[in-house]
C-alpha cells in the first residue's frame, strides 16, 4: 500500500503551525523572525529539514511522512525544524552544533521535547535510492554512496578500510 502525500489543505495546516511556532519564538525572544520559505519536497526517511543555502533559508517537509504520521509530525517535526531556523537566526551556524545546547534550549522554550530523530515505519513511503560505487582496498570491496563517491572525485574526501587501514580506490 502506497502512502499518499498530504493534500493542499494539510499543507496549509503545516504552514500555519510553522508560522505559529515562529510567532511564539518572537514573543519569547522579543524580536521579529521572517518566515522562511516552506517547501514540501523531501522524500525518503527524513520528515523535515532546515536548510540555509546561498543566503536563502528554507524549511523542507516530507509530504509522504506527514501523510502517514500527520499529527505526530505537526507536534514534533515542525518545532524541531523551526528550532534549527531559530538557532541560525540567533547564533549563526558557526560554532554551534546542529542538535547542541542552543537547539535543545530553544526546543524546551517552544514547549517541545528536544528529540533528534523519530523512528517511523516507512512501509508505503516512497524511498530515495542512492547509487553505490565500488571501491576496493587490500582485503575487500566496498560500496560507497554517491555522496561519498562525489567527495572523493572532487578531492574533498578520503576513505580507508577499517580492517586493513588502506585507502579505498575507485574500481571504475
Amino acid at each position: 500500500m502506497t502512502v499518499n502525500p498530504i493534500n493542499p489543505s494539510q499543507q496549509d495546516q503545516v504552514i500555519t503551525a510553522t508560522r505559529e511556532c515562529i510567532q511564539r519564538a518572537e514573543q519569547l525572544f522579543e524580536r521579529d523572525f521572517p518566515l522562511p520559505r516552506i517547501r514540501f519536497d523531501l522524500s525518503g526517511r527524513i520528515a523535515g529539514m532546515f536548510r540555509l543555502r546561498r543566503q536563502q533559508q528554507e524549511i523542507r517537509y516530507n509530504p509522504y511522512l506527514f501523510g502517514k504520521y500527520f499529527d505526530d509530525n505537526l507536534a514534533n517535526t515542525v518545532p524541531h525544524e523551526v528550532a534549527h531556523y531559530l538557532v541560525s537566526e540567533l547564533y549563526g551556524w558557526r560554532n554551534v552544533r546542529p542538535h547542541g545546547a542552543e537547539w535543545k534550549a530553544i526546543m524546551c522554550r517552544l514547549g517541545a521535547k528536544p528529540t533528534v530523530t523519530c523512528r517511523y515505519d516507512l512501509s508505503g513511503v516512497p524511498q530515495r535510492r542512492q547509487r553505490r560505487f565500488n571501491y576496493s582496498c587490500e582485503c575487500t570491496t566496498h560500496a560507497l554512496s554517491a555522496i561519498r563517491h562525489n567527495r572523493v572525485q572532487r578531492g574533498q574526501g578520503y576513505y580507508t578500510c577499517r580492517q586493513c587501514r588502506q585507502p579505498l580506490v575507485f574500481k571504475g
